[in-house]
């Protein structure tokens, strides 16, 4: 589990935040599980300078929660969390997807597609964590197609907590379905159709996260 550089340029608290944050929004590391920066340091094998100011960022991003000393905990996510997650996609989602489609641009629609047949390979294949990253790489790519650099800004400050609410999704064919219908409206200039297509993706979106919990519950 060693924090890997993925550029050389990239500050150690970024490349431990990343780590960190990879492995949360994946599953390895359980809600309600401690992040001690003592044992961190020791397993990413860096100092713990940067395991304090990754953990810092974490915070921010809503994926930990500061307990005592110099531990956290990864977040567990509650039904209020994820209606609060869902309310705010819907606010946004249908906003950039609408941008998308008006503005149909032939490199935005590239990285979308792109994306897109990374998660339908990655379904097939069966492996959920490629099925998910690429499934966020997808939204993370419309909202960038919206050209609005404001909504841009206010993803970016979401986006750990989106990521981890798409990850709770199993049925990878069906998201990929979904995600391939939402496509081809953008692509054809569709926004109305892409938009609503959205807000019903985003209905199984809700549905999948709270069967999340209510599973973490019962065990």
């Amino acid at each position: 589990m060693g924090a890997q550089a993925r550029d050389g340029d990239e500050p150690e608290s970024v490349r431990v935040a990343r780590v960190l944050r990879e492995q949360i929004i994946d599953g390895v590391r359980e809600p309600g599980s401690r992040l001690v920066e003592r044992e961190l340091s020791a397993e990413l094998g860096v100092s713990r300078v940067p395991v304090r100011e990754a953990l810092r960022s974490l915070v921010g991003e809503g994926l930990a929660v500061p307990r005592r000393n110099s531990w956290m905990t990864v977040r567990v996510f509650t039904e209020r969390d994820i209606d609060e997650l869902i309310e705010v996609r819907t606010a946004l989602e249908p906003l950039a997807i609408r941008r998308a489609a008006e503005r149909h641009e032939p490199d935005a629609l590239r990285r979308m597609r792109a994306a897109l047949d990374a998660e339908g390979d990655a379904a097939r294949r069966g492996d959920g964590t490629a099925a998910r990253r690429a499934a966020a790489d997808f939204h993370e790519a419309i909202t960038a197609a919206s050209g609005n650099t404001l909504l841009d800004e206010v993803a970016v400050t979401l986006s750990g907590r989106m990521r981890w609410l798409l990850g709770q999704h199993d049925e990878f064919a069906e998201v990929y379905d979904e995600h391939e219908a939402i496509y081809q409206a953008i692509a054809a200039g569709d926004g109305s159709a892409a938009a609503e297509l959205a807000r019903r993706h985003l209905r199984t979106s809700r549905t999948a996260a709270h069967q999340t919990t209510d599973r973490r519950e019962l065990t």
